[in-house]
């Protein structure tokens, strides 16, 4: 499925509308749009595995864009906003795209990444004028409006951090059918599990570079549904959405259900949420209270799933299952569940191992790291995948998560590798030794902390942590750089080198 059955029998329907503004786009829109940037793409000399880079904040025109790929047996490559320069065209460089397409709301970030990517030679910018793009309007204009006689159906290729600090492209296998025909994995569970149809009203709260909000959006927008999109989010704006579009279904991160349940219990009641039937979360584990407030406001409306960007597998787990499973992700929808010893043996229930998906073969590979494509497979069964998340299953098969990737932050729903931080910050000429790990944080779930081990003459005090956090600044995207800095004589490392981070994360736990 996709825009343009929709647009033939409902093409006054709204396919998107922007949360703030009330703008947006009919599926007749959405769908000739999408067929006019995928003709210009292929005029260009684009074809089926070519990657497009997408820089956007959250405007109509992405969705225009994931389409246009879509339909053309195309990778789409949405880049997080939020980086530096240098990161963004790492991405795009790594990714091996031919054609970039960026927000004039981004356009200073844009501009500076232009120079650093050689290869993607096609460069369109929308909502504005930006140096060294061609005007995406302008060039939709021209295009062709003519269906093609075939339309493989694409995918997206997301990136996210490896364990060298460097992101790694998530490539999945390109679906061996045309966009129109039925197959999307994703769309049958939202049918299947979620009841998403042609009547509902999705609000996605969160950036659009992410991979649940991208896929759900456009999941909504194959079964024939309309996504309500917020500019950015915000805890009563969220509340003034549901209420203003009759919105059915959502989708959250833990820490927007701290900032909304932190509203003036008055602001809080203000608004009618009846119309909403379903509040979808994920991407971080939520803590326990915060869940059960919700459920106590919204009532038992909450559904959690675990699952990943290399769409490995699956759980869910509704609200009633979880009142009396407290803290679990609940049981595979999507793939089995195993949980494996360091050798690959599989541990009983109760016992905490690394989580696996077992599936009928490996959906995905790493672009261009064959080594940590590899280590993502169980060494026995090849077709059993994982990410390094730990966890255990109850007797009933339902899956608690005790521990993330090895010392990965996650800070509102966002993942933050350390080590990423730490070659930055090694490099200062005031730092000796350097470890980043998160600590606990009501808000965010987990804030980024650093511990450094200063240089010879160097003197730890607030002069030197805000000296090192501007450096930071200026080198990392801003959610990456850490909160606080402490000072320590020594930090723990084994006779080999090694850092021994558990350590120091524990001390921070309890403190």
């Amino acid at each position: 499925m996709y825009p343009g059955i929709h647009a033939a029998t409902h093409p006054d329907r709204p396919a998107l509308i922007m949360a703030g503004s009330g703008r947006g786009l009919t599926y007749r829109e959405l769908d000739e749009r999408s067929l006019r940037l995928a003709n210009l793409l292929r005029s260009a000399g684009l074809g089926k595995g070519d990657v497009i880079a997408l820089l956007s904040d959250n405007s109509p025109q992405a969705f225009e864009i994931y389409w246009a790929a879509l339909r053309s047996g195309m990778y789409l490559c949405a880049v997080n906003s939020h980086l530096q320069p240098a990161e963004v065209a790492y991405i795009v460089n790594d990714s091996g795209a031919s054609a970039l397409l960026v927000s004039a709301g981004l356009g200073e970030l844009a501009e500076a990444v232009a120079e650093e990517v050689p290869a993607a030679g096609l460069r369109l910018a929308f909502g504005g004028d930006v140096p060294g793009f061609d005007d995406y309007e302008r060039a939709l204009a021209s295009a062709s409006a003519e269906v093609p006689t075939a339309q493989p159906c694409g995918a997206d290729l997301l990136y996210s951090s490896g364990t060298t600090g460097r992101p790694k492209g998530i490539k999945p296998n390109l679906p061996d059918r045309q966009v129109h025909e039925p197959g999307n994995v994703l769309v049958d569970l939202l049918r299947g599990f979620y009841g998403f149809d042609e009547d509902t009203v999705y609000l996605s709260p969160a950036p659009v570079y992410h991979a649940a909000p991208l896929r759900y959006c456009a999941a909504v927008q194959a079964i024939g549904g309309t996504v309500v999109m917020m500019e950015r989010f915000d805890a009563e704006g969220a509340l003034r959405a549901i209420e203003r579009y009759g919105v059915t279904h959502s989708q959250w991160v833990p820490t927007m259900f701290v900032r909304m349940l932190k509203l003036d219990e008055e602001v809080r009641q203000r608004y009618d949420l009846s119309s909403h039937r379903m509040a979808v979360h994920a991407a971080a584990p939520c803590p326990v209270e915060v869940k059960r407030a919700m459920i106590e406001w919204w009532g038992p409306v909450l559904q959690e799933y675990y699952a990943s960007t290399e769409g490995i597998g699956m759980t869910l787990i509704d609200s009633a299952q979880w009142l009396e499973k407290p803290g679990s992700v609940g049981r595979a929808i999507l793939g089995e569940v195993h949980v494996c010893d360091e050798a690959g043996g599989e541990l009983p229930s109760g016992e905490v191992g690394t989580v696996y998906f077992g599936r009928d073969e490996i959906p995905f590979e790493y672009l261009g790291d064959a080594d940590k494509t590899r280590s993502a497979k169980h060494p026995e069964h090849p077709n059993w995948a994982t990410v390094g998340d730990l966890g255990y299953l109850d007797d009933d098969g339902f899956l608690f998560l005790t521990d993330r990737k090895a010392f990965m932050i996650i800070s509102g729903g966002v993942n933050i590798y350390p080590q990423e931080v730490e070659d930055v910050l090694v490099l200062h000429p005031a730092i000796l030794d350097v470890a980043v790990f998160g600590v606990p944080d009501e808000e965010m779930g987990e804030a980024v902390k650093a511990v450094v081990q200063p240089a010879p003459g160097a003197e730890p005090g607030p002069e030197l942590e805000r000296e090192i956090l501007d450096y930071a600044r200026q080198r990392v995207a801003h959610y990456k750089v850490p909160r606080s800095v402490d000072f320590a004589d020594e930090l723990p490392r084994t006779p080999t080198g090694k850092l021994v981070k558990g350590k120091l994360k524990a001390r921070y736990a309890s403190s």
